[in-house]
């Protein structure tokens, strides 16, 4: 067994205080995301954990790229039939995380989900370099596979069917908005009492409460 117990770091870089914050979370967010897209430090800002519950209780997380965001909630995109896809629609609901180490930063997000209009999923398909376009039409996500082989084929033979041509965004592939009801900001302070603020939606106002660490 490998002794972790001493793997640990001083958290200092800044603070969390309740006469600073904005009154919407949203707002607040908006403010820590330009802190970390502007930030040497962090390589992907928009990298978020996606979690779901799938049918047997078990929470299941996979690494997601934030694509855009409203005064509603969060938007990514992904296959419809995968199994965060199948999962969203069973519960309406996940869980998005944060974390930008460098800045000693975490937001986690609980939301209610729902997929946006075709016609918006439509423009970010073709937004997208044909490359891409293309592996959201030939991998059928989280299915079982025959081999690597399967997918280089299956490419080629659309490489060359839409050559010419605009590659139709697949029917199962868009996006989703997670509408948040509760985020959690939270900072790294000194001798483990970090900074723990949670906006909580309550009849479409916001309440503001303090997390003891």
């Amino acid at each position: 067994m490998e002794n972790l117990h001493d793997k640990r770091k001083v958290y200092e870089k800044s603070q969390l205080i309740e006469s600073e914050i904005k009154q919407n979370p949203i707002e607040q967010f908006r403010d820590w995301f330009l802190d970390a897209s502007e930030s040497s430090e962090v390589s992907e800002a928009n990298a978020m954990a996606v979690s779901t519950v799938e049918e047997d209780g078990c929470p299941r997380t996979r690494m997601v790229l934030l694509k855009a965001y409203t005064h509603e909630g969060f938007i990514f995109y992904t296959n419809y039939d995968s199994r965060k896809g199948k999962a969203i629609e069973s519960t309406h609901k996940a869980c998005l995380h944060f974390f930008w180490p460098n800045l000693e930063r975490q937001i986690i997000i609980k939301a209610e989900l729902e997929k946006i209009a075709e016609n918006l999923s439509d423009g970010y398909f073709h937004s997208r370099p044909k490359g891409s376009q293309l592996g959201a039409a030939v991998s059928p996500q989280s299915q079982v596979i025959p081999n690597k082989e399967f997918l280089e084929k299956k490419l080629k033979e659309l490489e060359k069917q839409y050559e010419n041509s605009e590659v139709p965004r697949p029917a199962n592939w868009g996006g989703y908005i997670a509408k948040p009801y509760e985020i959690e900001f939270w900072q790294g302070r000194p001798n483990r009492l970090h900074d723990r603020i949670i906006y909580q939606l309550e009849d479409l106002d916001w309440k503001i409460s303090r997390l003891a660490p």
